[in-house]
């Protein structure tokens, strides 16, 4: 082992340098321990590599900067590197020759050196018989699109469509607006050019009139059984594209505005196929209509319908309003919105509608009335005038009606944990629909969990076109409401996403968020319980069961958050560089001052991927945080194992804070749901504390982004005075 300390970025002139290095060769006997004014030059990174050429220094702890910095620079291969954070979590953020800098110093090394004795390095899990091949599903524009840019990136695609023709809605589209400038001409999308690519292109196949029967496996090595025509085909696959789009939200659930009831109301989807005969006509009669009335968020926008905006409605309407006007510009065209939220370049088309003469009322629509010759009158509160109106009657009523993931329609299923006495935990589930889509074969359901709305995705954020399955991408409609250019732009994103997937499973590297990433769980299976905690607590479904209900990990499908890890009430699952044992042993490293020094201590875990890089924030912009805290990180909050509680506790830690990512409707826990489960975790532990005579409020969770940074130092600063009133851990000195 070696470590090394840097005396640059303030470290030098704000610590005890040789005491600090004293830890080191004293206390843990490391027989190599060096200091360099810059480590991250390329002087002082070739000082660490002529040690580990000349020395053997296969493990290395470096106390410089952030972890989160010169990753490239501190890259050595096949050796162990732990980082010290000594720069924004200490010097930066703490005075300078400080005692109690001094010791955050100290135990900052104590618990790098710890990890760096106990931990492994990774070796790479790797998969026998990877395919490349990207599987499409989904004949629609996404699916067209994503095919062909797979295809063009070199990689082999298998596209599956249901129908008999590709295409999907667009194929139903007369004209198309947007793609390009002045953004307010009506377009042709040129669909059978990209449906012929698709069909001629060698690296391409399509199943036409198709459907998946099972999908086993995990990236990398998906083996997926089609069914066409009554014959059952097979291929293997590295990644899958979900592009399956998305429905009209079903109109007759609308009967305050007549759909169903009058013959004249009809969808936009209903017009627009008028359109492509020639002629936009009245149902009852066939006469030519000389007045249209168009009601947008037909059903969306609606807590009784749909809650969310479709996107797309607003400009369909205009451009719809644009064929009543090129087939007669003398017609009447009234539009009736909430919010006319034609954005962008559709701002021109707009413009250009508001020109031809349509007339717009915002407002509610309270009803549409049947009166002489099948015309209708429309009734609205409109907010602008603040009074309600009445139109004229119209020959038309055209309602702009939300679109549905096709990911929302099936049976609903609920995947509950059991304990080993058959009893169903109450923490956090899957709710999976059942759409027979993709029918996986997982142990936690045969579909992706779908996110609010039943919408395909995994982190509304910072992953877009990932789900809640490894190596499966959501593109289009499917993934969320969008608009024709977004959905291309879409596709493309989502293909190139399942390439960066294949090619990185098959280094034997997790996917995002942690890339590179080469660990993966192991399993002690000796003592597991078959409790199932892991299987279902897995937020990717990366853990089946065997016959015999132990489990049964899938490497490619694991994105390493250790979630399962801190499931375990056995404590059976492990990584190489990441345990229960390592973290206990770091917080176990911990110097903790008698009672009468009056100096507490406070552990925080923090998650490594808004919480620690908030701490560093904090840090760079020189905030003073409490000498009392002592940072460890966490893959996710989701991993931490309710044994380090106890044993900080058993320690003498005096209070201990979990820093994690927002949960609830508002989620942005890069782990999907690991900061909800850490604190379903937690209300179990204040029982325990509460009996044990431990105050419950020693143990805290704090949600937070990375852009809190400037309310850490009061959220820390809040909790040491709740400890405070509480007074010092009663096994401080035990």
């Amino acid at each position: 082992m070696g470590v090394y300390i840097c005396t640059g970025c303030d470290i030098g002139e704000s610590l005890d340098l040789e005491a600090l290095s004293k830890v080191a060769a004293s206390e843990y006997k490391v027989p190599v321990c060096k200091t360099h004014p810059f480590l991250c030059s390329a002087e002082g990174a070739g000082l660490i590599k002529q040690d580990i050429a000349g020395e053997g220094v296969n493990a290395i702890v470096i106390a410089a900067c952030s972890p989160r910095v010169n990753t490239d620079v501190f890259d050595f291969p096949d050796v162990f590197v732990e980082r010290v954070n000594l720069r924004e979590q200490v010097v930066w953020c703490h005075p300078a020759n400080d005692e109690d800098t001094q010791m955050l110093a100290e135990d900052s090394l104590r618990m790098g050196i710890v990890k760096a004795q106990q931990a492994e390095l990774p070796v790479p899990f790797q998969a026998e018989d990877i395919s490349k091949t990207i599987l499409v599903v989904g004949g629609g524009l996404a699916g067209l699109t994503a095919a062909a840019e797979t295809a063009k990136a070199g990689y082999r695609a298998v596209l599956v469509e249901k129908k008999e023709t590709l295409g999907g809605w667009a194929a139903g589209l007369k004209n198309v607006v947007g793609l390009q400038p002045p953004y307010t001409e009506l377009e042709d999308l040129n669909l059978a050019d990209r449906v012929r690519e698709v069909e001629e292109n060698e690296k391409i196949t399509v199943y036409k009139n198709a459907q998946i029967e099972k999908i086993a496996g995990a990236p990398g090595m998906f083996d997926v059984q089609i069914r066409q025509n009554d014959n059952l085909y097979s291929e293997r696959v590295g990644a899958i594209v979900l592009a399956a789009g998305a429905v009209a939200y079903d109109a007759t659930k609308l009967e305050n505005l007549g759909f169903g009831k009058y013959t004249n109301v009809i969808t936009g989807e209903q017009l627009e196929e008028m359109a492509g005969q020639g002629a936009i006509k009245r149902p009852s009669d066939g006469k030519p209509v000389e007045s249209v009335a168009f009601i947008l968020c037909a059903g969306s926008r609606d807590k009784e319908h749909l809650p969310y905006c479709s996107a797309i409605c607003c400009t369909e309407s205009l451009k719809q309003a644009l064929y009543v006007k090129q087939q007669n510009p003398e017609a009447s065209v009234y539009i009736f919105y909430k919010d006319m939220r034609a954005t962008g370049n559709y701002e021109f088309l707009y413009q250009r509608v508001q020109k031809e003469g349509a007339l717009f009322f915002r407002g509610d629509v309270l009803g549409v009335a049947e009166v002489a010759d099948g015309q209708l009158v429309i009734a609205a509160e409109d907010v602008l005038v603040g009074e309600g109106i009445k139109t004229e009657p119209v020959d038309l009523v055209v309602l702009a009606t939300g679109m549905v993931p096709v990911t929302a329609i099936g049976e609903k299923l609920v995947i509950k944990a059991e304990d080993d006495k058959g009893a169903q935990e109450e923490a956090p589930a899957d709710e999976i629909i059942r759409s027979n889509i993709l029918n996986l074969e997982y142990r936690q359901g045969p579909e992706v969990p779908p996110l609010k709305y039943g919408f395909a995705d995994s982190h509304f954020i910072c992953f877009p076109y990932e789900t809640r399955r490894t190596g499966i991408y959501a593109a289009g409609s499917v993934r969320a409401p969008m608009d024709i250019p977004a959905t291309i732009r879409d596709a493309t994103g989502a293909a190139l996403k399942a390439i960066q997937c294949v090619e990185l499973t098959a280094a034997g590297s997790a996917v995002h968020p942690r890339v590179w990433d080469l660990s993966f769980p192991e399993f002690f299976m000796q003592r597991c319980t078959q409790c199932k905690r892991c299987t279902v607590e897995c937020p990717f479904g990366a853990i089946n069961e065997d016959e015999k209900f132990n489990p049964l990990p899938n490497p490619t499908r694991c994105r390493r958050c250790g979630t399962c890890m801190g499931s375990c009430p056995e404590r059976i699952i492990s990584f190489k560089n990441y345990s229960v044992p390592i973290i206990g042993s770091m917080l176990k490293a911990i110097e903790v001052p008698e009672e009468d020094e009056e100096k507490p201590r406070i552990l925080v875990f923090a998650c490594e991927n808004d919480a620690y890089p908030a701490l560093d924030m904090a840090g760079l912009n020189r905030l003073s945080i409490s000498p009392w805290v002592r940072v460890i990180p966490v893959r996710c909050l989701g991993s931490m194992n309710l044994v380090w509680i106890a044993d900080a506790l058993s320690k003498g830690i005096d209070g201990i804070l979990l820093l994690g990512c927002k949960h609830g409707d508002d989620y942005q826990c890069h782990f999907i749901k690991g900061s909800e489960l850490a604190n379903y975790r937690l209300s179990k532990i204040s029982e325990t504390l509460n009996r044990l005579a431990l105050e419950a409020d020693r143990v805290r969770m704090v949600q937070v982004s990375i852009m809190d940074y400037d309310k850490l130092p009061g959220i820390i600063e809040e909790f040491a005075g709740r400890l405070e009133e509480v007074g010092p851990n009663p096994y401080k000195g035990f």
